[in-house]
């Protein structure tokens, strides 16, 4: 059962995955697709035809503009603004107003897992990658790699972490392993990539 609070405006074209639920004063446009169980927060906005997979959660007032992609167990924080014009102006060089035909929407597309946390800017066009973590406040303006904790303003990479968001720590025997505290999760890296031992990274979009 889909729950849409009455203040909430949905498009009727929106086609919304079984258990999600829509909360007060957000709003979905016409032909987003969003998956079973998201929860879309107070004051969110889903542009149109953006992809959101199962288990997503959009928090209070972000702006999630199309065309992003957001993978499975996506998170997106309070206030985080996924962007979608590249040389944004209102109006074109004679000074009229630019209409929709007037300019080409790029998106943000975000892996399964990867979170993005409050307040934090990523700048399309980017691809945030699967079980990644944005912290609060950054601007993200590069492609971010699967597993990595990005920071600071623009984003750059701090450290490692794994599925259960908590930093990875380096196995002291062997440099290239890092371990989660959480879960004992074991991971490799080699040139900037990072791989759990023994598992396929998962990076795909919906």
């Amino acid at each position: 059962m889909v729950f849409i609070a009455d203040s909430a405006d949905v498009a009727d074209a929106a086609r919304l995955g079984e258990g999600t639920k829509i909360w007060h004063l957000a709003q979905v446009r016409e032909d987003a697709v969003l998956g079973a169980n998201c929860i879309v927060g107070r004051g969110a906005y889903i542009g149109t035809g953006v992809q959101a997979g199962d288990n997503c959660k959009v928090q209070n007032y972000a702006l999630v503009y199309e065309p992003a992609r957001l993978g499975h167990g996506v998170f997106i924080g309070p206030a985080v603004v996924l962007t979608n014009d590249t040389y944004p102006r209102a109006v074109s060089p004679d000074g009229s107003l630019k209409s929709a035909d007037d300019w080409t929407p790029v998106g943000v597309d975000i892996g399964d897992g990867a979170s993005i946390g409050a307040r934090a800017v990523c700048v399309a066009p980017v691809t945030i990658g699967a079980w990644a973590t944005v912290a609060a406040g950054s601007v993200v303006t590069r492609d971010v790699p699967d597993f990595a904790l990005v920071a600071g303003v623009p984003a750059k990479r701090i450290g490692w972490v794994g599925r259960a968001g908590q930093r990875l720590v380096q196995d002291p025997a062997d440099p290239a392993v890092w371990v989660c505290p959480a879960t004992g999760a074991r991971y490799r890296e080699d040139a900037g990539i990072l791989q759990e031992i023994g598992h396929e990274t998962r990076g795909e979009q919906q």
